[in-house]
């Protein structure tokens, strides 16, 4: 049998992620430095995330799920600490009770869950103005979590991305709580919040975005570098007449004779109908504006001042990922986690 590729592969920086890792631990002022790998490691592949983060000395890792826990529960060597961000339910009591993973409880019923089962050490989740999940951190905290072994009570900055007084707020809020609970430690700091200042740091901080490449805030241009590099080979070339529409709806019509290439590449792979007409590639320094609507497998770039551009080529995906967001009006995170199962992941 011969090796089989995809026609659309990630060509994912490890140095670049680990730089990223380490400028964020340098910069948060706290012991340890986590790292949030949910929803596969925000599209890149959380175990491959994970195990090169281990490398570097990252101990402690996030998942929202008991599925994306069960799929890392392998890697969890002695001194790894993995979190599971939205609590226990009922259903997934047997996996829990079984897993070296950890819950981080957030509601009464969850606290209650755990201590009837006797679950042992956990993680806590307290609100402190998201409305989100976790416990008000204006009520009996203290008495909520009495009888429970605490690894590490944990709070969620809102708009920590924004010059907002609410973020001044949510610390004072959890330093309030802090002094009321006993914890092994205690962490509020996301990527942004990260680059609010060492104050927010505490005993760990928790980034995700900036891991991966996205730049939260001012204060990471120039340090967070980008780590995920999209491309798609050319399915077809082909000539449009002018007068001739590209794509569904007919919102691209030729104004003059023109050479496109087709690619494989569309909604379904995440490459979402925001960069219809406004998207593009790039072959090799050369830029190729998206034409037409993006559909669902299938997107058309301009390639009429290329001649040699033809079926088979690779072209990258213009996707750095600030610039990306303020083109498609998606999220820094829409663009990283909406990346899909077709895309070969593949690591320099």
């Amino acid at each position: 049998m011969t090796d089989f590729s995809a026609p659309l592969r990630l060509r994912l920086d490890e140095d670049a992620l680990l730089s990223n890792w380490h400028w964020l631990k340098g910069r948060g002022g706290a012991p340890a430095c986590g790292a949030a790998v949910k929803a596969n490691g925000y599209g890149l592949g959380a175990a491959e995330v994970m195990r090169r983060l281990l490398k570097a000395g990252c101990r402690d890792f996030f998942v929202s799920n008991w599925a994306e826990a069960m799929a890392l529960e392998s890697l969890l060597a002695e001194g790894v600490s993995l979190s599971v961000l939205h609590g226990v339910r009922e259903e997934d009591m047997a996996v829990a009770l079984a897993s070296r993973a950890r819950p981080v409880l957030c509601t009464e019923k969850q606290i209650a869950r755990w201590k009837a089962a006797d679950g042992g050490p956990c993680d806590v989740m307290v609100d402190t103005g998201m409305n989100r999940l976790g416990l008000d951190w204006r009520g009996d905290v203290a008495g909520q979590i009495a009888g429970l072994t605490i690894v590490t009570l944990l709070s969620h900055l809102v708009s920590a991305d924004e010059d907002t007084p609410l973020s001044q707020d949510q610390l004072e809020r959890f330093i309030r709580v802090r002094g009321s609970v006993t914890a092994a430690r205690y962490s509020l700091a996301n990527s942004a919040g990260i680059c609010l200042g060492t104050a927010y740091g505490f005993d760990m901080t928790r980034p995700g975005l900036a891991l991966y490449g996205g730049v939260p805030r001012g204060e990471a241009v120039g340090h967070i570098r980008q780590v995920v590099f999209p491309e798609t080979q050319v399915l077809q070339r082909r000539r449009v007449r002018a007068g001739d529409a590209i794509g569904y709806n007919a919102t691209h019509v030729a104004a003059a004779d023109m050479e496109i290439a087709v690619l494989n590449l569309g909604y379904a792979d995440g490459y979402l109908r925001g960069f219809s007409g406004r998207g593009s590639m790039w072959a090799g320094q050369v830029h190729l504006p998206v034409v037409g609507r993006v559909s669902m497998d299938l997107t058309a770039v301009d390639v009429s001042t290329l001649p040699d551009v033809a079926e088979g080529d690779w072209l990258a995906v213009d996707y750095a990922l600030d610039e990306a967001a303020a083109i498609s009006g998606l999220s820094q995170y829409e663009l990283l986690t909406g990346l899909g199962a077709r895309f070969d992941r593949l690591w320099d």
